[in-house]
């Protein structure tokens, strides 16, 4: 590993170090330059991505956030595909609605819900590395936005839907390969490469040079960050010799029963074939439903054949 001005890879950082008020403004930095307005961290909020096993390696890391505002700030990577991807984070867009409003409250005690994506693998097409998508209500005809007026401690105010739904921001890292023009672009550059320039000035950055160094590490530390990138490496290319083999495998049997329900038999034959080599790899039956789409029986009977 090339040591020489590394800095600590951002899953790792938001497992073990970002939660710490200390280190908010290394999160409050990125957020900043995604949402293009300053943000500040007031505090960390319960969430369930931080667990400590060995199989870490195969799930998502998430932070949970409120801001000055009172706005949610959900911040996760994702290191390996998932199947139905969009709707999980809906799914956790909605439940963390929920669970920040009690019964019996109004309506307006919702919080506004800023969804971060960080994504370490391949999902989607398009040829840019940042996608932004928010609910908007425009006119059919006129093409303007809706504007909603409520009545807030005896004022009018005017609101646009986009200032009350949730808003998903995804970041696909191993798509960014440029030369970094822009704050974001340096952000990029990080996330991808672990490699800041010497003079940034980017919000975020300057204290991810002063409190997320490699070598500022104890050796313990060290370790177990090498061995997370190792764990990282040999899981991503199991995982891709596996589908490609399955894949391979799948197509030639669809190809010899040259009709519909061969084609989809190969394709059934790909996922089982993946299953078995993830549940050869130690893998959980949650985590090869996951990269498999299988139901979580189907697995279970499989580790019983």
């Amino acid at each position: 590993m090339e040591q020489d001005n590394t800095y600590i890879r951002f899953d790792w950082a938001m497992k073990h170090m970002l939660r710490d008020k200390a280190n908010f403004g290394i999160l409050e930095g990125l957020v900043s330059v995604l949402l293009g307005e300053e943000v500040k961290i007031d505090e960390i909020l319960e969430s369930e991505g931080n667990q400590e096993s060995e199989r870490d390696k195969f799930n998502r890391v998430d932070i949970k956030a409120r801001n000055s505002k009172g706005h949610i700030i959900l911040v996760e990577v994702q290191l390996t595909r998932q199947l139905y991807y969009l709707e999980r984070i809906l799914y956790g867009v909605c439940k963390t609605i929920t669970e920040h409003i009690s019964i019996g409250d109004k309506y307006d005690q919702i919080k506004k819900v800023y969804s971060i994506s960080i994504l370490y693998c391949d999902y989607g097409r398009g040829d840019d590395y940042v996608y932004h998508g928010e609910t908007r209500f425009k006119g059919i005809h006129t093409g303007n936005d809706l504007l909603v007026s409520t009545k807030e401690e005896g004022v009018i105010v005017q609101h646009l839907p986009r200032e009350v739904f949730p808003e998903y921001y995804l970041v696909r890292v191993n798509h960014y390969n440029k030369i970094p023009e822009s704050p974001l672009d340096e952000w990029m550059t990080y996330l991808k490469t672990g490699k800041i320039k010497e003079d940034t000035r980017v919000p975020g950055l300057q204290e991810v040079k002063k409190k997320l160094q490699y070598l500022s590490m104890t050796p313990q530390e060290r370790s177990e960050y090498d061995a997370h990138m190792d764990s990282i490496m040999v899981q991503n290319d199991v995982l891709d010799t596996a589908r490609d083999t399955a894949r391979d495998e799948g197509r030639d049997e669809g190809r010899a029963e040259g009709r519909a329900e061969g084609r989809a038999e190969g394709r059934a034959e790909t996922r089982l074939l993946i299953a078995q080599r993830l549940i050869s790899m130690g893998m959980t039956d949650e985590d090869i439903s996951t990269a498999t789409g299988l139901p979580a029986d189907k697995i279970r009977t499989l580790r019983q054949s």
